[in-house]
């Protein structure tokens, strides 16, 4: 593996330790993937005192910490995951979140969630960019540039941008159902809301002349979780895109998640992230090269028609969602969470050791709770399946999941040997 870039796992003390078998940051090539941070004083390991201001500042405080230990700053953020327990506090959160970024905006996702661990109010987590990457004595010929853009063509707002490009990916702030002409919600119900929420997506794609098939996750955030049909056959209208695409039935890797609120009340909410082949400066033209997705699926791990299990691009690989379903059987496996979460991170695996990865090469993982409890039981199996290295993860209680299953799991994978330009 000489020359190939490696697995940096890092944590300091100015920040919270010992809350969870994860490790604060995990860097890997051009990208740092951080835990999801909570308001807890790293002095005392407790909660701060105070309300959702107070907590929601600690979560930076914390996040700003663990960037700085690595020699990073708080302009290198890619993208900020905002999750609240009350949909409610959303505008106080922004003014402490504003506080933090008074020139530059990263992209964003707010969301509402059934529970979040220790009872906390608020949850922050952060992408980081990695000038230098991650290639052992050999640091980057000059650091990559953050390419920040938006377009009047979709929503815009002062607290993010649409899309924050850096290295290979485009990550995209999260889209709500908004008619930028009218910065209103879109009329009609759920179908409405998914078309315009995608839309955007599309506009955004199309103004950094990326096509939307170069789409390789989205994450889709649901009100009410029986509309998931519904969007679904809205999804479908939109991968895939081109005729290309079509012929191999490409679709990206997703996660569908129940939220407990979204803002302005919206129905929907769709994130995405994107492959960029071009890649960002500062590199030779002749260096500018288009790199290809590479999707698989394994019939070890249960197979979706609307999603790809792993989409790999350049040096990560994006995992669907993956729940506790016997894969032969298509049902939820007996037993109770342990059982379940085992399941998850079995599948997990068996999709990472298909594309000749291994467990270690995880480096974030993200898990959805039916009940935010069970996190101690989590914890032990998760344990079983790191015993040595402890990726970056984020755990968020969710008030559904499909089959009505107790825990769901998603991850992001490092990619050492890159995928392959185009012929």
């Amino acid at each position: 593996m000489s020359g190939y870039n490696a697995v940096l796992a890092r944590n300091t003390e100015n920040a919270p330790q010992g809350i969870g078998p994860y490790s604060q940051t995990v860097a890997f090539s051009h990208y740092n993937n951080l835990s999801a941070q909570l308001p807890v004083d790293p002095k005392s390991g407790k909660l701060v005192a105070g309300g959702v201001k107070e907590q929601a500042e600690q979560c930076f405080k914390n996040i700003k910490a663990v960037i700085e230990s690595i020699n990073h700053v708080m302009d290198d953020v890619v993208r900020i995951t905002i999750f609240l327990k009350d949909i409610a506090d959303i505008d106080a959160v922004n003014q402490v979140y504003a506080s933090f970024f008074r020139g530059y905006v990263p992209a964003l996702t707010t969301v509402a969630v059934a529970a979040l661990p220790m009872n906390a109010l608020v949850q922050v987590e952060a992408l980081i960019s990695n000038g230098e990457g991650t290639i052992p004595n050999a640091p980057q010929a000059g650091d990559l540039i953050k390419i920040a853009k938006d377009t009047k063509n979709a929503p815009t707002s002062p607290l993010s941008t649409q899309t924050v490009a850096f290295s290979h990916y485009n990550n995209l702030s999260a889209q709500l159902p908004i008619d930028p002409a009218s910065g209103k919600l879109v009329a009609g119900g759920v179908k409405e809301q998914a078309r315009q929420c995608l839309k955007n997506i599309k506009a955004i794609l199309e103004s950094i002349d990326v096509p939307f098939d170069d789409i390789v996750k989205i994450n889709i955030f649901l009100k009410n979780f029986a509309d998931a049909e519904a969007v679904n056959e809205v999804y479908t209208t939109f991968f895939p895109d081109s005729a290309i695409a079509r012929a191999v039935a490409y679709f990206p890797a997703r996660t569908v998640i129940a939220a407990a609120g979204l803002p302005l009340g919206a129905l929907v909410q769709i994130e995405a992230v994107v492959s960029h082949g071009d890649g960002t400066p500062p590199q030779a033209v002749e260096d500018r090269h288009g790199i290809v997705i590479k999707a698989n699926n394994t019939d070890r791990a249960p197979q979706n028609p609307l999603s790809t299990q792993t989409v790999a691009f350049s040096h990560y690989n994006h995992l669907s969602a993956q729940l506790p379903l016997d894969v032969k059987t298509g049902q939820i496996v007996a037993g109770g969470v342990k059982e379940q979460a085992g399941q998850c991170l079995k599948h997990i695996q068996s999709i990472v050791e298909s594309i000749n990865h291994a467990m270690n090469d995880v480096v974030k993982v993200n898990v959805f709770l039916k009940n935010i409890d069970d996190i101690a039981a989590v914890d032990e199996v998760f344990a079983a399946f790191f015993p040595s290295y402890q990726p970056a993860r984020r755990i968020v209680g969710v008030s559904a999941l499909p089959g009505d299953a107790l825990i769901q799991i998603d991850a992001v994978v490092s990619h050492a040997e890159g995928t392959p330009r185009k012929a």
